[in-house]
């Protein structure tokens, strides 16, 4: 071969060398994405089993579930899930957050004692203590930035509460008026339904009539009825009783029922969850909608003037009580009856201080038993004693672990927390019923914990774009390691965060990074769609 030859060659393949690259760089690149999800089970939300698929994200929605092509997408973070639970984010359906998410503190704001549950979406507004403006409370959350989303009640006993006081009357007619007024306003603002605690005062002085009616136009908006029922054991019209009065409202008022917290309050009603489940399975399959939440735990959250005082003594609040308690035949008359609820609570060691309120000398961490003992007073003198000068919190133990049980596995029961100060759930209830139902108590699958704790909670509540995994939907999405996920709050020990989270997005947006909360503030308040 001579010089020219050999140098034409060596020109031919540079030649061919510079297309063949120019060809291999003009090769479109993966599509652009913010966040992939890679090497975990995906658990879509709808009860399906988990599958090792990847998860993509854009622009805080999720844009593609499935088995990527290599060099398909081209992300800016990937987070490697290998080992771990990817699920939607849970969503608690009756929450006491809207303290913390109000709040002027921004570490309070960041709502962790759920996010470290892989709570994305509280519920707040329940038990009818939601206020009716709804579009005051999400501007504030937007103003000051939240950690979780939030969607908001509103509550049946604000609206008693702001017309009528704590009047043990019928409002008139002018009152009703205006009640209406408020609760129509607060759907059009945004409100997913209407809350009711008709044990509590004043609600309890409500007839069944004026719930119905008020409930009618939160049906009317698409909103669904939120319940703690007027009687959980035997104070007033019994278990049975308070569950049928529900589905009546239901029923007149053409609203879905949501039963809060079910549960076999106290020992005169423990074994009576058959005969609830049986009375409500006829309900719904007569085609009423009726669902209900639970939390774990064998203690419920409450007051001493709830746990004990005797409805119509709390005519007029504290404050009528204590006028009350200053006759002395009344008091023997309101004595008595407190005993009675007492013995209804399985006695005063049943009864642990969790926290106390005004003015009140109530010593947490003790029972009342205990208190009363030390006191030299016996325990309805002790109660009262401390409600003189103000209330304590408590943790009742009252519940029977066969009824938890029981409610837990009907398919129409999801999870929720009813976080309060004080009790262990705020803090740890969803590992805890994974922990109880699905790991020790192999009473649900995986599968199913993680529906009933999103995709079915979002359904009952009406969240459109949240709840499962899948295109299209906001990335709301729980990374969990399923080995760590687990409680550590105790009644002692109340405020200990739960373990097991990996990763936590919210919007697309990371607030738990490596089992970590970031500088994020991601949440969102979230309104109903409503035509007004």
């Amino acid at each position: 071969m001579t010089i020219q030859a050999w140098v034409r060659a060596v020109v031919a393949i540079g030649v061919l060398f510079v297309a063949s690259c120019q060809s291999i760089d003009s090769r479109p690149a993966g599509i652009p994405v913010d966040i992939i999800l890679s090497g975990g089970i995906v658990y879509d939300g709808t009860g399906s089993e988990g599958q090792q698929v990847e998860v993509v994200i854009s622009e805080g929605k999720i844009t593609y579930i499935g088995k990527a092509e290599p060099g398909q997408f081209r992300a800016n973070e990937t987070i490697d899930a290998t080992g771990l639970i990817v699920a939607p984010g849970f969503i608690d359906p009756h929450t006491h957050a809207d303290s913390d998410l109000d709040s002027g503190d921004i570490e309070r704001r960041r709502n962790l004692p759920f996010a470290y549950q892989g709570v994305t979406t509280v519920v707040v507004g329940n038990d009818g203590n939601g206020s009716s403006k709804i579009a005051e409370q999400a501007a504030l959350a937007e103003k000051r930035k939240i950690g979780t989303n939030v969607a908001y009640l509103a509550g049946f006993g604000h609206l008693r509460k702001t017309i009528m006081g704590d009047d043990n009357r019928p409002p008139s007619k002018a009152e009703f008026s205006k009640m209406k007024s408020m609760i129509a306003s607060a759907m059009c603002e945004g409100a997913f339904g209407l809350s009711a605690g008709l044990y509590y005062t004043p609600q309890n002085f409500a007839t069944t009539e004026e719930v119905v009616e008020l409930t009618k136009i939160a049906g009317v908006h698409g909103g669904y009825y939120d319940t703690h029922l007027r009687d959980e054991s035997t104070y007033n019209i019994g278990l049975f009783g308070a569950v049928s009065e529900a589905l009546e409202i239901g029923k007149r008022s053409g609203a879905a029922v949501h039963i809060s917290h079910i549960k076999a309050l106290g020992p005169a009603v423990w074994g009576h969850s058959a005969k609830i489940i049986k009375r409500i399975e006829k309900a719904r399959a007569s085609g009423q909608k009726i669902t209900a939440d639970q939390y774990p735990w064998a203690a419920s959250g409450t007051r001493i003037s709830n746990a004990l005082v005797p409805r119509w003594a709390l005519d007029g609040g504290l404050d009528g009580l204590r006028e009350r308690l200053r006759d002395e035949t009344t008091t023997i008359k309101i004595k008595s009856e407190m005993l009675e609820n007492l013995d209804r609570r399985g006695g005063a060691d049943k009864l642990l201080i969790t926290g106390s309120l005004g003015k009140a000398h109530a010593t947490v961490g003790s029972t009342l038993a205990e208190i009363a003992r030390a006191k030299n007073l016996d325990p309805i003198d002790t109660a009262i004693s401390i409600l003189m000068s103000g209330d304590a919190r408590l943790a009742s133990f009252n519940m029977n672990a066969d009824d938890i049980r029981t409610f837990a596995g009907r398919d129409w029961v999801v999870t929720g927390s009813d976080g309060s100060t004080g009790h262990p759930r705020k803090y740890g209830s969803f590992p805890k019923a994974y922990r109880d139902f699905v790991v020790d108590g192999k009473l649900m699958t995986m599968a199913q914990f993680i529906h009933r704790s999103s995709g079915q909670t979002a359904d009952i509540i009406g969240l459109k774009d949240r709840g499962y995994l899948k295109p299209g939907m906001v990335a709301d999405i729980v990374i969990f390691d399923p080995k760590r996920f687990a409680p550590h709050a105790t009644y002692q020990q109340p405020r200990k965060l739960s373990t097991g989270v990996a990763y936590l997005l919210i919007n697309g947006k990371t607030l738990i990074f490596q089992s970590k909360h970031t500088d994020e503030l991601p949440g969102k308040p979230l309104l109903k769609e409503t035509r007004c």
